[in-house]
């Protein structure tokens, strides 16, 4: 029989050096969507979205099963890759500026009142990034962060080829007190990509700074 080890090699504080960085934190990440160039959201729109996206997802990673029988058994063998959609949940403020710009991208792809919209998918497929940030507070050097140090970046998600499949109403209720709307989009996406190692910063089209 295989030995996993002993007693004294699997303590709490064997658990506690492993678990770098006192874990990943679901609270610590940041999203970044691009507009297709046609649709005109107001000028703090980059810096809004960062901001105002209180919720979204890891994407999930699918390969698909083919069932192929053999004298009554199966064997499973490894199918087509599949893209969940993928759901961000936005906090609305009084600008409606994330609202208004996802309702011009659905607008665009779809016209709500004629049934007409753009035909070629790279004028409103876009890209979007989602990173998980570290939670530590401090310089390459060590020194106390001052504020203007790089967000550590733990991993960073690329989706290419996003665009909205369907913008959530926002619910109007008399009795709803001690509340800030928000709602939620859900895109489709060509594919996802990932960018990782520790550690690392934001880099690309915007890098992610401590007082954006």
């Amino acid at each position: 029989m295989a030995q996993v080890g002993s007693f004294n090699q699997r303590s709490i504080t064997n658990f506690r050096d492993r678990l770098v960085g006192g874990g990943a934190r679901s609270n610590m990440f940041e999203v970044n969507i691009e507009l297709p160039t046609k649709v005109i959201g107001l000028n703090d729109y980059n810096a809004d979205i960062r901001f105002m996206v209180k919720a979204a997802e890891i994407p999930a990673a699918n390969i698909g099963n083919i069932p192929v029988p053999f004298r009554g058994r199966i064997l499973p063998v490894a199918g087509d890759r599949t893209f969940d959609p993928w759901t961000v949940t936005v906090i609305n403020d009084q600008k409606f500026n994330i609202r208004d710009a996802m309702e011009q991208w659905s607008n665009k792809i779809n016209d709500l009142r004629f049934d007409v919209g753009d035909t070629n998918p790279a004028d409103y497929q876009t890209k979007a990034e989602v990173y998980q940030l570290s939670r530590q507070g401090k310089s390459s050097g060590g020194s106390s962060n001052s504020g203007g140090d790089k967000i550590t970046v733990l991993r960073q998600y690329n989706f290419e080829g996003i665009y909205p499949n369907a913008v959530s109403s926002i619910p109007l209720d008399y009795g709803a007190t001690d509340q800030i709307e928000e709602f939620q989009v859900t895109f489709n996406y060509l594919f996802w990509t990932v960018d990782g190692g520790l550690p690392q910063t934001a880099q690309g089209a915007e890098s992610v700074s401590a007082n954006t």
